[in-house]
């Protein structure tokens, strides 16, 4: 992602609008102006994240002169024209003057996002709008190829022709379809193998909103299908290591829902942005967001919701090292799960039950170093998980592989390591890979112990995930 570099207005002169810009954007909103430049970056082989409150500060003059990678793509944009054309300051003139220094063509970035989207900000979602476009990423290989080809941008055209038909019962019932065919997929096979395909039918549903459905009753469900599908990609991006991308779809879903005013879309954004947050190192954002989910889901009156999200906030509490707060978070889902399952269970749940509760609870253990009780629940996890979910069932056993080597015991660890490795053949997960390097380290000091020498040599010759 391009860097922070670009140069604000000083506190002692007022910002004058940019009034040149803005009329380069023409009718197009703030959002499909981004999507455009972000399109353009990929055309030239930037990476800016750029979004609508981006164009708003450039247009409100409070961005003088865009840092060097949005100086290439705006000149890729509009070719002829210069920086001034544009309405920006020439660099010599903001430079020394409080702006931190722009990197010379060809620098490494420093920082993930020019202005990053806080979900928890609720300020901000008013000036959030939803995006268009989506990166494309790796190509999977195999199976998950394979299965993958089912994935298609959902046969829908785009732009003028688009345009001629408003969107209808059958295109929401499409983008219904390919959240479920996602979920299915990535329960079978796991995320590496399916980013990219999935961005296709995002696109496409982010098109039909633009399009605009006849009816009240399509364009909710065409909100609450493209947030899904969003929430869907997202998962993707954040089980395979794209934490910055899950990021960027769970925030889109979340704007969709608070555009439309779906608490069910609400919760489950919040609901996947703590789990990232927990992931990315992040706990006590992994706690407001679990609670904020909990706020949101509260009216729906899904006991098991309510548990699922107890356990995202058991996972932040843990993460924060706060046993007695993971505890308490702990006793609330357990509590929850055993009222059962009800008619007001978001279809997106159908994965938790006794497994995925047994699981997170033994990450949570593991966070807190009780290897002991990690490895219980992981065991149980393992054990009860429907063979249909090939993913989790390797998840677990990896955590369980995990905790037993940290527990102490390097041969019941490797022997669960060597069951992971085989169902590595048809699921693809770059947090799975990383568990297991994490295993293989705790192990090495202990390969004369049986079968620590052949998990090792058969993890060690494991081809590394690609990455796009």
């Amino acid at each position: 992602m391009a860097s922070s570099t670009d140069t604000p207005a000083q506190p002692d002169r007022p910002p004058r609008p940019n009034t040149a810009f803005r009329q380069v954007r023409g009718r197009r909103s703030p959002a499909e102006f981004a999507a455009l430049v972000r399109r353009a970056a990929r055309e030239i082989g930037e990476r800016v994240s750029c979004d609508a409150r981006y164009v708003g500060r450039v247009e409100a003059g409070e961005i003088r002169c865009p840092n060097y990678a949005y100086e290439r793509v705006f000149l890729h944009m509009f070719p002829g024209r210069t920086l001034t054309d544009l309405g920006f300051a020439p660099r010599s003139a903001v430079r020394g003057r409080g702006a931190r220094p722009s990197a010379p063509p060809g620098a490494l970035p420093v920082a993930a996002y020019e202005h990053p989207y806080d979900p928890l900000n609720h300020e901000s979602l008013n000036h959030e709008e939803s995006d268009v476009l989506r990166r494309a990423f790796m190509t999977g290989t195999g199976a998950t190829v394979a299965a993958a080809a089912t994935l298609g941008p959902l046969g829908i055209a785009t732009g003028a022709s688009a345009a001629a038909r408003r969107p209808g019962a059958s295109e929401a019932a499409a983008v219904e379809e390919a959240v479920r065919n996602i979920r299915l997929l990535d329960d079978k096979h796991g995320a590496d193998g399916l980013y990219r395909r999935a961005a296709e039918p995002l696109r496409a549903a982010y098109a039909l909103l633009d399009a605009g459905a006849t009816r009240q009753t399509t364009a909710e469900r065409l909100h609450a299908g493209a947030g899904e599908l969003a929430i869907s990609v997202g998962w993707l991006a954040h089980d395979s290591g794209r934490f910055d991308d899950a990021r960027s779809h769970y925030a889109e879903a979340l704007a969709t829902a608070r555009m439309t005013g779906d608490p069910g879309l609400e919760a489950h954004a919040f609901c996947n942005t703590a789990f990232l947050a927990r992931d990315a190192g992040r706990p006590r954002e992994a706690v407001r967001a679990a609670q904020a989910a909990q706020r949101a889901a509260r009216p729906l009156g899904s006991s098991r919701l309510m548990s699922l999200l107890a356990l995202r906030e058991a996972g932040g509490w843990a993460g924060l090292a706060d046993r007695t707060g993971c505890e308490q978070a702990l006793v609330r889902a357990q509590a929850l799960f055993g009222r059962g399952r009800s008619e007001a269970d978001p279809e997106w749940m159908s994965f938790y039950g006794e497994a995925e509760l047994a699981g997170l609870e033994a990450q949570c253990w593991s966070t807190l170093g009780d290897w002991r009780r990690a490895t219980r629940h992981a065991r149980r996890a393992a054990r009860l998980q429907d063979p249909h979910f090939s993913r989790n069932i390797a998840l677990y056993t990896a955590e369980l592989a995990d905790d037993l080597a940290r527990d102490g015991h390097p041969d019941e660890a490797a022997t669960a390591g060597l069951r992971v490795l085989d169902l590595l053949a048809q699921v693809q997960s770059s947090r799975i890979h990383t568990m297991l390097a994490g295993t293989a380290r705790v192990l090495l000091p202990h390969r004369r112990a049986t079968g620590v020498a052949d998990f090792l040599d058969r993890h060690a010759s494991l081809p590394r995930p690609r990455r796009g």
